[in-house]
C-alpha cells in the first residue's frame, strides 16, 4: 500500500514539474496568490491572538496586533503578485546562500581533520550555488525553471525512496 502511495506521490510531483516549467507564469502567478492567501490567513490569526489574549497580557497582544498587520499587508500585496513573490525568492536564496557560505567559512577553518574540511569546502559550495540560484530566481521564468526541477527532481526521489523509509514514515 504505501508503495503505491509513494508511486503516486512521486509520478504527481513530476508532472506538476512539468506544467510549472511548460506554463511558467501561470504557475507562478497561481503560487503568489496560495503564497499571499497564507500570508493573509497568517496575519488574522495573528490578529485573533491579539484580541484574545489582550486581558492576559498586552504586550503579547500588542506584537500580535502588530505582526497581524503586517502579515495582512503583506499578503494582501502577495496575492497574485508576481514580481514580489520573486523578490521574496530571490532574498530567501541570497539569505540562505549567504548562511551556508559563512557556515562552510567558519567549519573549513576552525574544523579539525579531513572531514570537516570537507564538510566546510562543500558548505561554501552550497552556499554560491544558492547565491547563484538567487540571482536566477529574480526572473518569474526561471523561478518556475527552478520550481519545475526541484519537483521532478522531488518525484524521482519519491519513487524510488528505499521500502524501509516507506515503512517508517507511514508509521509516524
Amino acid at each position: 500500500m504505501a508503495e503505491n502511495k509513494n508511486l503516486l506521490l512521486g509520478v504527481v510531483a513530476i508532472i506538476l514539474g512539468f506544467i510549472v516549467i511548460a506554463f511558467p507564469m501561470i504557475s507562478i502567478f497561481t503560487v503568489s496568490i496560495l503564497a499571499g492567501l497564507g500570508v493573509l490567513a497568517l496575519g488574522i490569526w495573528f490578529l485573533v491572538q491579539g484580541f484574545s489574549g489582550w486581558k492576559i497580557n498586552k504586550g503579547t497582544s500588542i506584537l500580535n496586533l502588530i505582526l497581524g498587520i503586517i502579515a495582512i499587508i503583506a499578503g494582501i500585496g502577495l496575492v497574485g503578485n508576481i514580481v514580489e513573490l520573486s523578490f521574496l525568492a530571490s532574498f530567501i536564496l541570497y539569505l540562505a546562500g549567504f548562511f551556508l557560505f559563512m557556515s562552510g567559512v567558519i567549519t573549513l577553518f576552525s574544523g579539525e581533520g579531513g572531514s570537516a574540511k570537507g564538510v566546510g569546502v562543500l558548505g561554501i559550495l552550497m552556499g554560491i550555488i544558492y547565491i547563484i540560484l538567487g540571482l536566477y530566481a529574480w526572473n518569474p521564468f526561471y523561478l518556475a525553471a527552478l520550481i519545475g526541477i526541484w519537483l521532478i527532481i522531488s518525484g524521482i526521489f519519491e519513487i524510488f525512496k528505499p521500502a524501509a523509509e516507506i515503512s517508517t514514515d507511514t508509521l509516524e
